[in-house]
C-alpha cells in the first residue's frame, strides 16, 4: 500500500478454517492433517457491572463534556438522554439496579427484562419509520454510554488496564482532505472498532465521528457536504450498482475523470470530504442507503461517487472477520487512499504515505493490546468465528512486497 519496498519472502504456518480464501498473490501449499486442540472458553469475558455515576456524582443525563470525551463534536443528542432518563425512571421504579456486561455494554438480569418490554411497548407507538429508526439508535447509544462509564478509556475505548493512548502517536492530516467515519450504533464504543483511530492520530476535526441514526450528527456531516458540493465528497464503499472509481482514476490529472474532482483535491477553501461506513458489512448496506437518501435530498439525486481501493486482507480480519477476505476494516481503508493519494504527483508533496504510516502504527498497536487481552483473560488468540476445533494446517509462503502494514503484523504474530 505505501512506497515500494524490497522483496522479501517470509515463510510461516497458520491455521484457518478450509473455507477461507486467500489473494492471488499468496501461496499455498496444502497438507491435510488432523489437528484436536482445545479453544480456550470465552466465557471469561469482561463480568457484569452496575451503571456507575456520572461526573457530578449522580447517574443523571449525558453531559456535553463527557459526550465529547468519547470522540463526538455534536451537541448531547436530546433522544439519547431522554433514553437514560426513562431508565433511571425504571430503574426507580422497579427497584433493581441497571446491569451491564460485555463489550457491548449490553443490560443484563432482571432489569434487561423490564427494560426490553417498556422499550418495545414504545417503539410501536412510533408511528413515524424515521422516529423508530432514531430510538433504536439512540437506546443503543445511551446503553452503550450507561454501561462504559469508569470501565472504558473514552479515548481509546478499551478497559481502563488495557488504555492504548500513551502508545499512539497524533499526526497532522493534510488540510486539503477530510474523513467523516460514519458508524453504526452497534460500533460505538466497541473496543475492537479501528474508525476510532483516525480521530485519536489525527484529532476530531480532521476525522470526525457521525453516529447514524442520530440526527444532530447527521446534520452536522450533511451541512458540510452541502457547503462542500457534491463534486468534493466521496464514497469509500463498493457501490455495485455503479461502477466505482479508483483514486487514479477520479483524482488524477492524467485520468480522463471530471477535472473539477482533480481540482478539489489542492483547492485549499473546502476540502474533499471522504465517507468511511463504519459497521459491520450486513449493517453498512442499510447505512448506504441512507446515505443515498440524504444525497437524494441535499443534490436531487441519490448516485453518491464512490471510490474502490486496492486493499488487501486487513489487519483486524483475524479478531474481527469479514465475510469475505478482500474485504478490509475502516483504519486499513483509510491507510489506502492516504496511500494511493500519495502516488499521483499532484499530491505527492503532502506527506500523506506519513500521515498513512500514523495511522497504521495506530492499528499496529490495537491489535496488540487487544491480543495481549485476549490471551490474559484465556480466551482463544482469534476470532470464534473462524477457529474450529478440527483444523487443516497450512503451510503459507507469502511474498511481501510493498505492504509495511502487513510486515509488521506478520512480524507481531509469529515473532519473526
Amino acid at each position: 500500500m505505501l512506497g515500494s519496498a524490497s522483496n522479501r519472502v517470509l515463510t510461516f504456518t497458520l491455521q484457518f478454517s478450509s473455507s477461507l480464501k486467500f489473494s492471488p498473490k499468496t501461496h499455498i501449499d496444502y497438507r491435510p492433517r488432523s489437528l484436536h486442540s482445545s479453544i480456550m472458553s470465552s466465557a471469561s469475558r469482561s463480568s457484569p457491572r452496575e451503571a456507575l455515576l456520572d461526573d457530578s456524582g449522580c447517574g443523571g443525563p449525558i453531559t456535553l463534556e463527557e459526550w465529547q470525551r468519547w470522540g463526538c463534536v455534536s451537541p448531547v443528542p436530546a433522544m439519547v438522554n431522554a433514553v437514560i432518563q426513562d431508565l433511571k425512571l425504571l430503574e426507580n421504579n422497579i427497584d433493581a439496579h441497571m446491569v451491564f456486561g460485555g463489550n457491548g455494554g449490553k443490560l443484563q438480569g432482571d432489569f434487561k427484562i423490564q427494560e426490553d418490554k417498556k422499550h418495545r411497548a414504545k417503539y410501536e407507538t412510533l408511528a413515524d419509520s424515521d422516529k423508530k429508526f432514531q430510538f433504536y439508535s439512540a437506546r443503543q447509544i445511551a446503553c452503550r454510554l450507561l454501561g462504559s462509564r469508569g470501565y472504558l478509556c473514552q479515548k481509546c475505548w478499551l478497559p481502563m488496564e488495557d488504555c492504548m493512548c500513551s502508545k499512539v502517536k497524533p499526526s497532522s492530516l493534510w488540510h486539503g482532505i477530510k474523513f467523516w467515519v460514519y458508524m453504526h450504533p452497534k460500533d460505538f464504543l466497541r473496543q475492537n472498532n479501528t474508525g476510532k483511530l483516525l480521530w485519536q492520530v489525527f484529532g476530531v476535526q480532521a476525522a470526525t465521528l457521525c453516529l447514524y441514526g442520530i440526527s444532530e450528527d447527521e446534520e452536522i456531516m450533511w451541512n458540510a457536504f452541502k457547503d462542500a458540493g457534491k463534486a468534493k465528497v466521496w464514497c469509500l464503499y463498493p457501490n455495485h450498482n455503479n461502477a466505482p472509481k479508483t483514486v487514479q482514476d477520479a483524482f488524477s490529472h492524467q485520468s480522463s475523470a471530471d477535472m473539477e474532482c482533480a481540482y478539489s483535491l489542492t483547492n485549499k477553501d473546502r476540502p474533499l470530504n471522504f465517507v468511511l461506513i463504519d459497521g459491520t458489512w450486513s449493517n453498512s448496506a442499510a447505512m448506504f442507503r441512507r446515505v443515498k437518501e440524504q444525497a437524494k435530498l441535499a443534490w436531487g439525486e441519490e448516485d453518491i461517487p464512490c471510490i474502490s481501493l486496492a486493499t488487501g486482507a486487513s489487519a483486524m480480519h483475524k479478531l474481527r472477520p469479514q465475510p469475505s477476505w478482500d474485504r478490509t476494516c475502516t483504519a486499513a481503508a483509510a491507510i489506502s487512499v492516504l496511500a494511493e493519494l500519495q502516488l499521483l504527483p499532484e499530491c505527492s508533496t503532502h506527506g500523506l504515505d506519513k500521515q498513512a504510516e500514523a495511522v497504521e502504527d495506530a492499528l499496529v498497536v490495537l491489535l496488540e493490546v487487544l491480543m495481549t487481552r485476549r490471551l490474559r483473560m484465556g480466551r482463544f488468540l482469534y476470532s470464534d468465528s473462524i477457529a474450529s476445533t478440527t483444523t487443516d494446517r497450512y503451510v503459507v509462503r507469502c511474498q511481501v512486497t510493498s505492504c509495511a502494514l502487513t510486515a509488521k503484523l506478520f512480524k507481531l504474530y509469529f515473532d519473526i
